[in-house]
């Protein structure tokens, strides 16, 4: 059984969905207007098609209307005009009407179109009159040609000839390489040159200003012969410029590091100021080597300046001093940094007794030197290289860590970490501590090495190290006997610290002082030998019984611990125990099993006590066959064994 429920269907009176708000909001899209609607639907227009289509499909649809009229009934007839084809007719005919109109026009206005050209005629052929004209014109042109030709020759002999005569290059030619190397501007009549880094952010308050004028000719002795044609004068030609450099920055200057140690007077450490040297025919110079000098001078200028402002301002345990053209400062206990200033101006040039010349000190160290000239062109190349993205035309804004701080989620501490930097005079302390320290471990290697001979130290540096981080690794290996034992471990020289990593994976951290790393370096030698012993051992057959990296039994080492171990030949008939400390050096003694002097009596009546074995005697190590300590243990052993 059916049931018949009546369902209502209404048009949605909301209106369509424009926007949702991230909160859920839904925002509406307002209703169109009837003038809105009105043109929406004119827009749907199409002007494309043409009458003769419309006339067609009209055609079309009234004969198929008039077929099925006869069997349809009249009443289901409907018309299949669009509501709009009468608007789009009338605006085609409209725009018909202004097209041939617009054609009209543009034919009247230019009148080219009404212009009838007259039929061009051949031309006629030249007679022998014309051809006579155009030989004597060509001949005319040949000679007025000739003429210029050899006027310019002439010319540009004279200009060569008296480009060799000339004892001055040209003028503007030397103008134009000095514009190509060093920035130059007009100032009232004269030019103004700048040697000075204020482009590349430098804030050092000297100009570096420098004037450019035209040298003045020298008059040539008439008494010279002049020079043949051809041949180019022997004598260096003088240069066109004359270029004045301020008396602060003329001379030569540089900057002298050097490491102090010991408690020695350091206001007496002073550093002599270069004498009549180079600086004393600063004027003979060339105006490029001259500009030169005096961009160096600006330099070092600039970088002592800038160490002097930041020793005054950086905080210390030990306060760095800042003594005329010297600053000192504490790199370790015991050793002082020295920087200093060297500037000549060569203005003692006219004294009658001679200068002597400048003893420079065996601890100038160019390495550190050349440090520091690298970590101010640094600060320079990053004052005009910003890294990527910035703002092409704007003022920069913060670093890339700290515009990436807010999506890392970075905390306070992070924060103040990106804002910390290290100024030049930090960074020269912390290579020159590293430089100091890379020495000492150096020299202690090598002691080492010269002092013991068995086993052999061998040290790898590595080539490739950081101005504050080095690599060292250390063999130790027995001559012979590389095969079966070698001992390495690696040594990072830092700043203040030494960290070193065993063949067994331990880590150990030491300071500054050499005698941790000599200690070290001892106890690695002497569990080398025990090691290699073990090893030996087993390639002979012998038991190993015990052993001990630190033995804690005899006196104790001033340096170092003392290693030892047990073996026992492979019937156990023998036993040899191992002592080797630094001090002492190596000990060996044997013992036999079983005893001989044992003697029952009527305490100890059972012969099995007798299978004990007996004391320990001491070898006679130097007088031991052997070229090295397994060599030696290797041929005891084998003695040993076959008694």
């Amino acid at each position: 059984m059916a049931y018949s429920v009546n369902i209502s269907v209404e048009a949605p009176i909301e209106n369509q969905i424009q926007e949702i708000t991230y909160d859920g909001q839904e925002i509406y899209q307002t209703p169109l207007s009837m003038s809105e609607n009105l043109a929406k639907l004119a827009q749907k227009i199409d002007f494309s098609k043409t009458a003769t289509d419309d006339l067609r499909k009209e055609s079309d649809s009234t004969d198929q209307t008039e077929g099925e009229s006869s069997t349809k009934d009249p009443t289901s007839f409907q018309s299949s005009l669009w509501p709009w084809d009468s608007v789009r007719n009338k605006l085609r005919a409209a725009m018909t009407e202004v097209c041939v109109l617009a054609d009209v026009l543009s034919v009247a206005k230019q009148k080219r179109y009404m212009i009838l050209d007259p039929v061009s005629q051949p031309d006629p052929i030249p007679q022998a009159k014309d051809m006579a004209q155009i030989y004597a014109r060509k001949k005319a042109l040949a000679s007025a040609a000739a003429v210029l030709i050899n006027g310019g020759d002439r010319l540009r002999a004279t200009q060569n000839e008296a480009a060799r005569n000339r004892t001055t290059q040209d003028f503007h030619i030397e103008l134009l390489r000095l514009r190509q190397n060093w920035r130059l501007k007009k100032v009232s009549n004269s030019i103004i040159g700048d040697l000075s880094y204020r482009t590349a952010g430098s804030k050092y308050a000297q100009t570096g200003m420098f004037e450019v004028t035209k040298a003045e000719e020298e008059p040539s002795s008439s008494n010279s012969p002049p020079p043949s044609p051809g041949v180019v004068p022997s004598s260096k030609q003088a240069s066109a410029l004359r270029v004045t450099v301020p008396s602060e920055l003329q001379g030569v200057a540089y900057i002298k590091v050097l490491c102090q140690k010991g408690q020695e007077d350091l206001c007496s450490a002073s550093i002599n100021v270069l004498g009549s040297g180079p600086a004393s025919n600063n004027t003979d110079l060339h105006w490029q080597q001259r500009l030169e000098a005096a961009q160096n001078v600006l330099f070092c200028k600039e970088l002592f300046n800038q160490l002097a402002k930041e020793a005054v301002q950086l905080q210390s345990p030990i306060p760095h001093m800042v003594v005329g053209n010297q600053i000192m400062a504490t790199v370790l206990p015991g050793v002082q940094l020295i920087i200093g200033l060297c500037h000549s101006t060569g203005t003692n040039k006219k004294s009658s007794t001679p200068q002597p010349k400048p003893q420079h000190s065996p601890d100038h160290d160019h390495v550190l030197e050349h440090s520091l000239h690298q970590l101010l062109r640094e600060v320079h190349h990053k004052n005009t290289h910003h890294p990527f993205p910035h703002p092409s035309s704007a003022p920069l804004g913060p670093s890339k860590r700290r515009c990436l701080a807010g999506p890392n989620a970075a905390d306070r501490h992070q924060l103040l970490e990106m804002t910390k930097s290290q100024t030049l005079l930090e960074q020269i302390i912390q290579q020159a501590q590293h430089f100091f320290l890379r020495l000492r471990t150096e020299f202690v290697l090598d002691q080492i090495a010269k002092d013991v001979k068995d086993p052999l130290i061998v040290s790898h540096w590595n080539g490739l190290n950081s101005p504050t981080q080095s690599c060292v690794k250390i063999y130790i290996v027995s001559s012979g006997y590389d095969s079966i034992c070698r001992t390495s471990l690696v040594v990072h020289v830092g700043e203040k610290s030494l960290k070193c990593v065993c063949r067994d994976g331990r880590v150990m951290h030491m300071s500054y002082e050499t005698q941790e790393l000599r200690d070290l370096i001892f106890c690695q030698i002497y569990q080398h030998q025990i090691n290699g012993l073990q090893a030996l051992a087993k390639c002979m057959g012998w038991q190993f019984l015990a052993n001990s990296c630190h033995l804690g039994i005899g006196p104790v080492e001033m340096l170092g611990n003392a290693s030892s171990c047990i073996l026992a030949s492979p019937i156990g008939d023998r036993m040899i125990a191992v002592r080797c400390e630094p001090q002492g050096g190596v000990q060996v003694s044997i013992a036999h099993s079983p005893r001989k002097d044992f003697f029952s009596g009527q305490l100890v009546k059972e012969r099995k006590w007798e299978n004990l074995g007996g004391a320990f005697k001491e070898v006679r190590w130097d007088k031991m066959e052997g070229k090295n300590f397994l060599n030696k243990m290797e041929l005891l052993m084998a003695s040993l064994t076959s008694s």
